[in-house]
């Protein structure tokens, strides 16, 4: 079960969060920071942006940006304290608390999945599968099930997109692998040692582009969500650990101040602009595919940066089944508030 924030530490939060707020500067000696990411796509622009346009480093932090290799990495990384702060799926943190590491959510960052499209082999959509259903009754020539690969098993896309699966009951007719970073999930396509790739629409575009994938199902519609999902809920959130939240709340504070002036960047800046900023993090797909999938992820985005319970319930039966294997978890469990609410103070729309 996860820990709560302990009395000890909300009141240092209290006590520490006016000037490190203000400044972003009031912390212990260690003014260094490690932020990780999974892969080197748009999605986990928030980072990039903090990074890009100097925010970290406003708020006193020398930070520097870790490609994970997957989510499932990210939050590994994480919990050997060897990160200070992910971003990922917003079970990572429950996993993490399941097993003893008390993950905490600092901010949440979208309201519906924006990478959890699937692209199946041209060759495969020329065959005449153009739906998951078709998909499911193919067989491979050497008799097996269809492979999907997703980044990490485990991760944003695998989550997401065994849900929709699981609920079309077609997820036990496929086999699912993770393939990594980008370079490798879209080399695994192209060589067709996977049948189907999940992943985001810059993959999606530069594959098309290519000739050798095409869209098979696009989880990310607003009308596919709503009609699976019901609404908005929190798919991907900046984590950590209680542990590394109690050693320094204030530093913890300047991350989020700092992911915080992000978030409200982003929404005053063009798709055009923010590439441009977040370009060198994401270079192994075109500007073309890049800008594509900023421009749907401005319409996910949460601005506000918030949990209400009502988002929480709909995410529970994605989180809380049997192939993520999370117990259950309250929203107060997980979802640590404070800091998010001083940056918005600090930082007024």
């Amino acid at each position: 079960m996860a820990k709560h924030v302990t009395r000890r530490s909300a009141l240092t939060i209290i006590a520490c969060s006016g000037a490190s707020v203000m400044s972003g500067r009031a912390w212990a000696e260690d003014k260094t920071g490690r932020v990780i990411y999974p892969v080197a796509v748009p999605v986990y622009q928030t980072q990039f942006v903090a990074d890009r346009i100097g925010y970290f480093k406003d708020a006193g932090l020398d930070c520097r940006l870790i490609q994970g290799g997957s989510g499932v990495k990210t939050r590994e990384i994480i919990a050997s304290s060897q990160g200070d702060i992910g971003i990922g799926d917003i079970t990572h943190p429950m996993q993490l608390s399941n097993h003893g590491r008390a993950g905490r959510v600092l901010m949440p960052v979208d309201t519906r999945s924006s990478s959890v499209i699937f692209i199946i082999r041209k060759d495969l959509k020329d065959q005449g599968i153009t739906s998951l259903e078709a998909l499911a009754a193919w067989k491979r020539p050497d008799g097996r099930k269809p492979i999907v690969s997703v980044s990490s098993l485990g991760g944003t896309n695998h989550v997401w997109a065994s849900y929709y699966m699981e609920t079309m009951g077609l997820d036990d007719k496929v086999t699912w692998i993770g393939t990594g970073n980008v370079d490798t999930m879209l080399g695994s396509l192209k060589t067709r040692q996977v049948d189907v790739l999940v992943s985001s629409l810059s993959l999606l575009n530069d594959s098309v582009e290519q000739g050798w994938g095409a869209l098979l199902f696009d989880g990310t519609d607003e009308a596919i969500w709503n009609k699976y999902i019901g609404g908005k809920v929190p798919v991907t959130a900046h984590f950590t650990l209680q542990a590394t939240i109690d050693k320094d709340p204030p530093k913890m504070q300047a991350f989020v101040n700092a992911l915080w002036r992000a978030t409200r960047w982003i929404k005053m800046h063009s798709p055009e602009e923010i590439y441009g900023t977040i370009e060198p993090y994401v270079g192994s797909t075109s500007r073309a595919a890049n800008i594509l999938e900023i421009t749907a992820l401005q319409k996910v985005v949460d601005y506000e940066a918030s949990v209400d319970a009502a988002g929480w319930a709909r995410g529970e039966k994605v989180w809380f089944r049997e192939m993520t294997g999370i117990k259950p978890l309250t929203i107060a469990e997980v979802i640590s508030p404070a800091f998010i609410e001083a940056a918005r103070k600090a930082y007024p729309t």
